[in-house]
């Protein structure tokens, strides 16, 4: 393996609303795991070029793929919950409204099967973007009720799905394993010498910190990815010397509870963004051959009006 580069992007000057309005279309804000706009444009421009495609396996709205077209660049995507997948439909569509000169694809479908979603693109990939998910709910929005006169505060938006089998539903040992044949899927999907850019951060579950990040680490080696860069991603901002702090409502709100106990405190400031490259395989070589031919067995047809594919898996 060569030396890992380290780098640090001011990715949150903006707050993701601001980056977002006008660029998506307003339902956009009912996800609750949105990947920040900024972030997935700076890895697009630095790891590909115009004409080449990125893939993201778990493109919820779209945003991968919408600044990817904004970009020139070609975009596929894979989403298993069907109402994400046709808001990345009217994202994609609305981008293309607004003049990119990229062309997108989604499909609606579980990508722990994604070779056999999308066998034309075998090989093909210059990139691959994408989040594992964090759990089957965030903070979503919220709004306090001291102005009805009763404490607390309302929440909605903060869901992803209601389906068990959603892997955001998965206890960690079950996350990692469909999150690593994910990986193996894209894999087949990369070109030789591809990228794979994964935005990653630790989490906590009853108080225990889950290193999510050295996971999947160990997770693209199993899967033959090299890293190659692990890029610091900046959710606070940067201004007169001081970081400018976007945490979430929640996010305060716990770090306030630690410093009442005399903590200090502590709020998500960054993402990491691990850089992996897939080693070079000739296009023509046997070795490619038969991973392409492992994935083959399935059909997706195209819905060339909404770009939304209704896909068939193997009997």
């Amino acid at each position: 393996m060569g030396e890992v580069t380290t780098s640090v992007w001011a990715t949150g000057q903006k707050p993701s609303r601001v980056q977002r309005k006008g660029r998506y279309v307003p339902e956009s804000m009912r996800h609750p795991g949105k990947m920040l706009p900024s972030i997935a444009a700076r890895a697009i421009e630095t790891y590909t070029r115009p004409g080449e495609l990125v893939v993201d396996p778990m493109c919820g709205i779209g945003t991968t793929l919408v600044e990817a077209a904004h970009l020139g660049r070609h975009a596929a995507g894979v989403e298993y919950e069907e109402r994400w997948a046709r808001l990345a439909v009217a994202n994609l569509g609305h981008a293309r409204k607004q003049g990119a000169a990229g062309f997108g694809q989604v499909v609606a479908g579980d990508s722990r099967h994604i070779a056999r979603l999308l066998p034309d693109l075998a090989g093909r990939a210059a990139l691959v973007l994408t989040s594992p998910p964090y759990g089957a709910a965030t903070h979503g929005h919220i709004r306090s009720t001291r102005d009805t006169g009763e404490p607390g505060v309302r929440k909605w938006n903060q869901r992803y799905s209601a389906d068990r089998a959603n892997l955001a539903h998965q206890q960690l040992p079950q996350l990692l394993d469909g999150f690593g044949r994910i990986l193996a899927g894209c894999v087949t999907l990369l070109r030789p010498g591809g990228v794979v850019a994964i935005t990653v951060r630790p989490y906590r579950v009853r108080g225990e910190l889950v290193d999510l990040p050295g996971h999947v680490q160990a997770l693209a080696r199993e899967n033959g990815l090299a890293l190659v860069d692990r890029i610091v991603c900046l959710l606070c901002g940067l201004g007169d010397g001081q970081l400018l702090n976007r945490a979430s409502f929640f996010q305060l709100h716990e770090a306030r509870k630690g410093w009442a106990r005399g903590l200090p405190i502590h709020a998500v400031a960054h993402e990491d963004l691990l850089v992996f490259r897939r080693p070079q395989i000739p296009a023509g070589s046997q070795k490619l051959k038969n991973l392409q031919q492992e994935f083959k067995g399935s059909s997706a047809e195209l819905d060339p009006g909404s770009a939304l594919a209704t896909v068939h898996e193997p009997e």
